[in-house]
């Protein structure tokens, strides 16, 4: 047998063995996936912030520590992880939420590029989406997941931190020099103490009694608008052609007129308003469909109220717009609006007094946050007030306890977040892959 007879019927002996080795190599790569995403998961569930060792380069091992302590500090459940690139991406965002059971906001900065997703609880999918927008110019991963979590924190992201971080990092947002000025101030006297904590009720209780009285002008005049609207309706129950859906829509349009002044009439702190900004959405929503029946159209989907001005009535669309000095965003928008906004003109917005003048709603200071909320429930607010004046007031510590503990979810139904259950867990909000599905609307980090 010469030598190329035998080499050729080598390499037909070799061939099963080949093709089998290739099978097995392609399954311990999947497994070494698996158990990366599995080591991050774990990584996570003690720190906010996991540095994979290839991408050291990225993100320094000190400037991770800062980061993971701003996210301790806010006692939020954000979650980053930095990853090198070429890091396998399918599912990589439902696979690591699985893995960690863990509610909350999830960044991941792969190679140059970065994408994010939350559980609707924490943050709605387009807070997501436009938090995603802000921040993709940022430039380093330094500087880039500082913005992320910095408007993540602005974005009023529902929830806190999962307990496993205190048990392996020390009690988030309560570090040794706190605990030592708590101690000295008990030291000092219990007696001397007390009077500064009744003076400082005191003065808050000032300042909410002002906040909500100018609150009551603006939500007059929304009751008074939405009692215009009804004045000139030209409805009667008993009229021809009117049928049992019709009556029912304009009877909640009453009771939902007189709800709002009765919720007004009785609040005595600013987040009360909420609830008659809340009736008079519900009003203006049954009005729309009061109309539709009349007129024989499609009834319309129930949508978030105009973003310029509340007054309009609901959206019927989606429109981009951009704020002095802002990111680009989503925002609900009237027809009248968005045939505005498609013209080059500008929207119609609802201004309010303010020390400077009038200025539009979301320039105008923290007192407005419980106004707004009540029309844009839901999770929907913060990412619409990312990068405004209400937006970043509303963000800190002491908006909460003017404005009422737990406002900033705004109605996420109770959610206390962090937990390790994963009970609130929705796969779609993590589903699309990178970059796919309804979050950022486009290529992982396009």
């Amino acid at each position: 047998m010469n030598a190329a007879v035998a080499r050729s019927l080598l390499r037909l002996l070799m061939a099963p063995l080949v093709a089998a080795l290739a099978v097995l190599s392609v399954a311990a790569s999947d497994a070494h996936a698996a158990t990366d995403v599995s080591e991050v998961a774990n990584a996570l569930r003690k720190g906010p912030v996991y540095v994979d060792p290839a991408a050291t380069g990225q993100l320094s091992g000190s400037d991770a520590q800062a980061l993971a302590n701003k996210i301790r500090g806010a006692d939020k459940p954000i979650f980053v992880a930095v990853l090198p690139k070429g890091y396998p991406t399918g599912n990589l965002f439902a696979n690591l939420r699985t893995e960690t059971g863990i509610t909350g906001l999830y960044g991941i900065r792969l190679g140059d590029r970065f994408d994010a997703r939350a559980d609707s609880s924490v943050l709605s999918h387009q807070a997501v989406s436009n938090l995603v927008t802000s921040v993709r110019g940022a430039g380093d991963a330094k500087a880039q997941l500082n913005d992320f979590v910095d408007d993540a924190l602005r974005s009023n992201v529902g929830g806190s931190a999962p307990s496993s971080w205190s048990a392996s990092g020390g009690s988030p947002g309560m570090d040794t020099g706190t605990l030592a000025a708590i101690g000295a101030v008990l030291v000092a006297g219990g007696a001397g103490a007390y009077a500064l904590v009744r003076l400082g009720r005191r003065r808050q209780e000032e300042e909410r009694r002002a906040a909500l009285e100018k609150l009551r002008v603006v939500v007059d005049e929304d009751i008074t608008a939405f009692g215009e609207e009804l004045d000139r309706l030209d409805f009667h129950p008993a009229e021809a052609g009117a049928d049992d859906a019709m009556r029912a829509d304009y009877e909640r349009a009453l009771d939902a007129y007189e709800q709002a002044k009765s919720l007004m009439a009785a609040a005595q702190r600013p987040e009360e308003v909420r609830g008659v900004t809340q009736a008079l959405e519900d009003g203006r929503f049954s009005l729309a469909l009061l109309a539709a029946r009349r007129e024989g159209r499609p009834l319309p989907e129930r949508r978030a109220p105009c973003f310029f001005d509340p007054r309009h009535g609901p959206s019927v669309a989606d429109a981009t717009w951009t704020p002095d000095g802002g990111a680009p965003r989503e925002v609900p928008v009237c027809a009248a609006d968005q045939a505005r906004l498609a013209d080059g003109r500008d929207p119609m917005v609802r201004e309010v007094d303010t020390a400077s003048g009038r200025r539009p709603y979301w320039d105008a200071g923290p007192a407005y946050g419980p106004w707004a909320g009540g029309y844009f429930g839901g999770g929907i607010l913060p990412g619409l007030l990312i990068g405004t004046l209400l937006g970043n007031l509303m963000a800190g510590p002491s908006y909460a306890a003017m404005y009422g503990a737990g406002y900033g979810d705004f109605g996420t139904g109770g959610y206390e977040g962090g937990d390790v259950s994963g009970a609130d867990f929705d796969s779609d909000d993590f589903s699309g892959g990178f970059g796919g599905g309804d979050f950022s609307g486009g290529d992982f980090g396009g």
